[in-house]
Order: structure tokens, then sequence, then C-alpha cells
């Protein structure tokens, strides 16, 4: 009747308009452990599966699972038919994943030398076995996270492999962007180049699948975004208004549409299915870092060389808060998995923890001595990750600020840092020309 939610499966979008799933009886739940969340799968009469989407991001360690099991079964009725005893039972499990551990320490399982010349950027697939790496040697590798083993190397580009994702939550599918104008899509388990995207005028420096991984967009030092089937390699959109490079990019949740983030001083919110703007999202006095939308989908978040990170509401594409605090730069922005803070990383050495309802600050995390290039929250909440010039990784409990743990050993600024899914693994990636793979 229900079981977890595999890393290949994506979650339902919630129902808008009618409901199609009105009378029909439920086949399964699938659980989502991060953000907390039930896909409701529904079976009709000619076998056909409708699925739709519950999420629970106010689901916490300490939630009170009586109060969770009402009001999930005040919006969603049908769900009696599964029996409160089950739901329950589901609802206990959803959140005895969200308690942090204590006494988490991750330690250093392998050092890698991945290539002969320097690394652009480092990216896990969705369960954290496999990761891919950049580098200026032109190639992108696919690594297996236990051994450390090569698993292929990507060759074709004719300059820089600066930009690299997997297409989360599948992971066989890799998308690199190039110095040299295109973009590649790549079998990550047989090496093969299934299709070279064709039509920037210059380098490609960031990009990003869409949920569904139907969609990879690139971004360009050419004032423009490009949507492009994963399928066909077709070009499905050319986004244009931008008067600046575009060096961050970001799909909401459902993949319906993305922001885009550009040296001209302003973000983008575009619908993916025509490719028209949205909202310009205007406030900047300074060159955009990072973009980010929440979990929900109802806000953005951008972050400014103009030392502030500006949170946006999507639906009007007004500013909502103004975080201020940063003496430097803002180079980079995330969300946690629910959308209920916000962590900004800065040249001046500093992250700051936000809380998003409010837009108050909750936590300074000092100890760096160099700029944070990287920040991010585990999938839980409970910690925060940020990689810092300095060489050092630094691991923090975002609530208190306190620093948990220092991640010594590359002999370089750090660029890159990252959870995987679970939590227990981390990948750090330097100019020293190594990757670090660290296990807690």
């Amino acid at each position: 009747m229900y079981r977890d939610l595999p890393p290949q499966v994506p979650l339902a979008p919630p129902l808008r308009g009618d409901d199609p799933t009105a009378g029909l009886k439920i086949r399964r739940l699938l659980l989502r452990y991060f953000p907390p969340g039930l896909t409701i799968e529904y079976a009709k009469p000619n076998g056909a599966v409708v699925s739709r989407g519950v999420d629970l991001l106010t689901l916490e360690a300490d939630t009170d699972l009586d109060w969770m099991l009402a009001t999930v079964l005040a919006e969603h009725p049908e769900l009696e038919s599964v029996g409160t005893v089950n739901l329950r039972r589901l609802l206990d499990r959803l959140r005895a994943r969200q308690k942090p551990d204590a006494h988490q320490t991750f330690y250093l399982r392998k050092m890698l030398r991945a290539h002969i010349l320097p690394l652009t950027n480092c990216f896990f697939n969705k369960s954290g076995d496999k990761f891919i790496t950049g580098s200026y040697d032109r190639t992108c590798k696919v690594w297996d996270t236990a051994t450390g083993s090569e698993l292929q190397c990507l060759v074709g580009h004719k300059n820089v492999v600066y930009a690299i994702a997997f297409n989360t939550p599948y992971g066989n599918r890799v998308a690199t962007g190039s110095f040299d104008k295109t973009c590649k899509v790549w079998d990550s388990e047989s090496g093969e180049c299934l299709y070279t995207l064709v039509g920037h005028l210059t380098e490609i420096v960031c990009l990003c699948f869409n949920p569904p991984s139907t969609i990879v967009a690139t971004g360009s030092m050419d004032n423009t975004a490009g949507l492009w089937d994963v399928e066909t390699g077709v070009s499905l959109h050319t986004l244009m208004g931008h008067t600046a490079e575009i060096v961050s990019l970001s799909f909401n949740t459902y993949g319906d549409m993305i922001v885009t983030g550009s040296f001209d001083h302003t973000s983008r919110i575009w619908d993916v299915r025509s490719g028209k703007c949205i909202h310009t999202l205007t406030g900047h006095k300074g060159e955009i870092s990072s973009t980010q939308f929440n979990f929900s989908g109802d806000q953005v978040i951008s972050g400014s060389i103009d030392r502030t990170c500006q949170v946006w509401h999507v639906g009007s594409g007004k500013p909502v808060y103004t975080l201020l605090g940063h003496s430097d730069e803002v180079l980079d922005v995330s969300f946690n998995s629910a959308g209920s803070r916000l962590v900004t990383a800065s040249a001046d050495a500093t992250a700051r923890v936000y809380e998003t309802a409010t837009g108050t600050c909750q936590a300074v995390l000092e100890g760096h001595e160099g700029e944070i290039s990287k920040v991010a929250f585990n999938p839980q909440g409970s910690k925060v990750i940020t990689s810092s010039s300095d060489r050092i990784c630094r691991i923090w409990n975002p609530v208190t600020g306190a620093c948990l743990q220092t991640l010594e050993g590359h002999t370089d600024e750090i660029f890159s840092c990252a959870f995987n899914y679970e939590g227990d693994t981390i990948i750090t990636g330097s100019k020293d020309n190594t990757c670090r793979i660290w296990k807690g």
C-alpha cells in the first residue's frame, strides 16, 4: 500500500483546477523525506494512474503527530481509507528522518586528483553514489563515490568545461557547458555524447535540468539563456531581455518557471512553456551572483555584489525583504529544503542564516579567514556547509551559529561543497586540483 519514494521518482505536483482524483481509489502512497511529503497514487477504472503531491513542509523532528495527522486528514479526507494507524506510522517515519544526528562527524573517505588541469566544478547525483567534475582540461569525468574510481571521461569540448549537472533525480544524463559556446548532453552510463547544443554566441557559464529532466537550461555571457529539449536536442526557447551576462539559473520545483540572474543587476522570472518573461526583479544596485526558488515556488532569492540578498514574491514580482548585514559582496544564496530558512555567503568571510517568514537574521556564521564562495543546507536543514578561500570547509549549526566541524586538508581555495541526498556524504572541490569525499 505504501513505500519509500525512490530517488528516480519525482514528487507529483499538486493538482490545479478540477480534481481528477475525486472518487478514485487510492493505489499506494510514496514517501519523500526531504522536504517531507507524500505522493498519493490513484487507480482509474481503465488502469491508468493519477498522482497528486502532499507537501508536509512544517513537519519537523518535534512536531506533534496527532496534530499533523488531523491536519493531513482535514485537507485530504480520502486518506482515511488508508487507516489512521497506518497513516500515523508513515508520518512518524517521515518525522524520524527530520531528526538531526547530534553526534555526526565527517571524516575523509577519498582524495582524488581528478584532472591534469584545474577543476571548475563538481556535482553529486541525487543518491550520491556518483559525482561529476569539470575542468580546464576540456573534459568532464564521472566518478564512483564509494571507490573513487573513474567511470567515464566525457571528451569532446574544445575549451574549458565550466558548468556541469546531472539530471536529478534520474542521474542517467549529464550536461556540460563550455567556453567553446556549446552545451553537450551525455549518457552518464556509456559516456556517449547524445547531442551538442549550438546557438550561444559566447561562453556558457551556468546550466541546470528542470525537475522532470525533460529540459536543460543554459546561461551565457551573450546575455541570453537557452531552453533545450533533452530527448531531441532541439532549441525550445531563447530567453532574451537581459543586457549583461547571465550567471545563475534555477527552475522552480515543478519546472514551469525559471529564474535567471544577470550582471545587469536584475533577475528575471520566465514562463518555461512560452519562453516569455513574467517578471523583471529590479532593486539590486550591483551584479547578481546567485538565485534560487524556494520549494513551494512562491518566493525567489537573489544575492548580489551590492552586499544584500533580496527575497521576492513570485506572483507579483515585488520584493518582500532586503536582507542586510554583510559588509562585502554576497556570493551565494540557498534555501533549506522546506524553504523556512535561507543562508547567504559573502566575501566578508561570514555566512548569515535568516528566517524566511520574517526576514530576521537568526545566526551569523563567523570563523573563516577568507571569502565564502559556496553555501548549502543539508537535506534535514540541521546543518550548513560553507567553502572558503581560506582552504577550509566548515559545518555549522544554523540555529546557534556554532561551528560543528572543520574539514581541512585542501591546499588551495575551496570553490565547491555539497551534501548528498541523505546528508551523510560531502564533496569538496578545490583549486588545488583535488576533490575530497567526506563520510559522516
